[in-house]
């Protein structure tokens, strides 16, 4: 057979007496042709199906092709608009292939024992042939969550009825497709020619969407981020740190999102799909707080410091002063968050159980001591007598001949002849991010931009260990002192009721002290096994000027000249300077 009766007999279905022994193969070709042209698709297209050459679809293709001439090669693809989710396409193909391998078997199989059975039916009667053949069959594949359903229509075989509207909706039913029929796809199936061998999506169901789960809107931060912000010009602005977030009584300090209701879903089988409703959240109420009466906000039920602590919201009142801490406020002892607008002059007394900001300066032979967080705008300016104290951070603008004990970090842009006490980090980076005098003992890491001074001031850096139990336990040792030496003083006087009645209440003191010194003293020897298994603190600055001490642990070394861009750490039991 030449080529061109080869060609018009693959488009045409036109045959010639030289296709008679050619016929199996004739049958393949285009088949194959054709597949090969759809392959290329394939790798574009996820949701298209790939078959093997021998598939009983092509098959059944073939002999349809024969009987009608020219037909579209068999399509199918389960998301033609490619709206459906990728992971249920993937999951579909393969389903899919395993029930089409079956179905095709099946009517392949049916289509040759109709034939075979008609052939017999002549020869034993010996009549002319009758019409026989198999009907149009609507082929129904339903997605494995019955939200889906696809149709692929097997065409007549010989004598047999076409597809008819009738015939697709009975089809339907019987399957038990009911819900989210598309009506455009059964009209285009009853008279369209290329509706055979093609998979169309038929049906489609409802989604279960389930509730979202109740939500807290927060108007206040849960955590206060304590980190110095350094400008272009190596400056802190200790006026905006924020650690402070004053509330108003009456107030909403969050507010509460109700769960919401989950919208049942519906299958092609017309079968509810159950939705889950979202979880409700409790509104995290704490001390001085209250609940809206709508239920759906918490307010502040006192005018305070909001803070989160554990799993709730509290408002800790707030003491504002509007000038300085002096003889017309007098001491100040307050259960909350003071803040004072002015400075801590000479001789005055701050104590408070939560965090103390400080506008202005804190002067000589004051004291201040803060549960929480101290911010000072202006700095420190003691006389050697002032003492400061934070069982959390510390921020000030300078230190200058004070003493200062912080449970976390200390950040300052200079430090001049102080007696520091840390148990984090100190950092000295910002401003003039110098150390110079006095001693700095942190027991994690030091970091300044110049430690000491071109004169070798005596300027001594310590790290590791425990500075805030050993600050504790030098405070009670001076107190000691102090009392042995006014023991001393009554006991040179004469007797008298008033010096039996100040001798008896000293005595008691020196108890109380004696106890306190000895608590602290088994304190640091039953954790002396824990600090050694500590990494060893550090010391990092630009410069380091000969004379500076730096002592870790039991080893202390003095610069001898000066370092810059050095790292002093513990390597094997000795202080390297790099």
């Amino acid at each position: 057979m030449s080529m061109k009766d080869k060609i018009k007999s693959i488009l045409f279905g036109t045959r010639t007496e030289d296709t008679v022994d050619e016929e199996p193969r004739a049958q393949q070709e285009p088949v194959e042709a054709e597949a090969s042209s759809a392959a290329e698709f394939i790798q574009e297209d996820p949701a298209l199906i790939k078959l093997p050459g021998d598939h009983h679809l092509y098959q059944l293709y073939n002999l349809r092709r024969k009987e009608s001439g020219y037909l579209p090669a068999p399509r199918l693809c389960l998301d033609e608009d490619g709206v459906l989710p990728p992971e249920l396409v993937q999951r579909e193909k393969n389903r899919l292939q395993g029930a089409l391998r079956s179905v095709c078997s099946f009517r392949l199989k049916s289509t040759k024992n109709t034939g075979n059975k008609r052939k017999k039916d002549k020869d034993d009667e010996g009549e002319e042939e009758k019409p026989a053949g198999l009907d149009a069959f609507p082929w129904i594949f339903v997605s494995g969550d019955r939200l889906y359903a696809w149709v692929m229509v097997f065409p007549p075989t010989e004598q047999g009825k076409e597809l008819t509207r009738e015939l697709l909706w009975q089809t339907l039913e019987e399957q038990g497709i009911t819900y989210g029929v598309d009506e455009r796809v059964v009209d285009r199936l009853s008279h369209d020619e290329n509706r055979y061998f093609t998979l169309f999506l038929i049906a489609k169901g409802k989604r279960a969407f389930d509730g979202k789960n109740g939500n807290i809107v927060d108007y206040f931060p849960r955590v206060v981020e304590r980190v110095l912000e350094v400008d272009e010009y190596d400056q802190v602005d200790y006026t905006a740190l924020n650690l402070i977030h004053n509330v108003k009584e009456g107030q909403e300090i969050c507010r509460l999102i109700r769960p919401t209701e989950g919208e049942p879903g519906r299958t092609v089988l017309d079968q509810e799909i159950p939705a889950k409703s979202g979880k409700a959240v409790p509104l995290p109420k704490g001390r001085n707080t209250d609940v809206s009466e709508d239920g759906d906000a918490l307010v502040a039920s006192v005018a305070g410091h909001v803070e989160f602590t554990g799993r709730s919201f509290q408002v800790k009142p707030v003491l504002d002063i509007a000038g300085d801490v002096d003889f017309s406020t007098g001491n100040i002892k307050f259960l909350g968050d003071v803040n004072i607008k002015g400075d801590v002059l000479t001789g005055f007394t701050v104590r408070a159980m939560g965090s103390v900001w400080v506008g202005g300066v804190i002067e000589a032979g004051s004291t201040v001591e803060a549960g929480g967080d101290l911010t000072v705008v202006k700095g420190i300016l003691g006389d050697g007598t002032t003492t400061v104290r934070a069982h959390r951070c510390i921020f000030s603008k300078y230190i200058e001949n004070a003493t200062i004990y912080a449970r976390e970090n200390l950040q300052t842009d200079a430090i001049i002849n102080g007696n520091i006490y840390c148990d984090g980090d100190v950092l000295v980076r910002s401003g003039r991010g110098t150390i110079m005098g006095g001693r700095v003992w942190a027991a994690k890491k030091v970091s300044a931009t110049a430690v000491g001074s071109k004169s070798e001031c005596r300027t001594a850096i310590a790290l590791g260990g425990l500075p805030c139990t050993n600050f504790e336990r030098e405070q009670v040792q001076r107190e000691l002192k102090e009392l042995e030496m006014e023991m001393e003083k009554l006991e040179c006087q004469l007797d008298s009721p008033v010096k039996a009645s100040l001798i008896s209440k000293v005595r008691v003191k020196l108890n109380t002290a004696e106890l306190r010194l000895q608590q602290l003293e088994e304190d640091l020897q039953d954790i002396q096994e824990e600090l050694k298994e500590r990494e060893e603190g550090r010391l990092e600055c630009g410069v380091a000027y000969a004379g500076t001490e730096i002592s870790i642990d039991d080893e202390m070394i003095r610069l001898r000249r000066e370092e810059h861009q050095c790292i002093a750490k513990m390597v094997c039991g000795e202080i390297i300077v790099m």
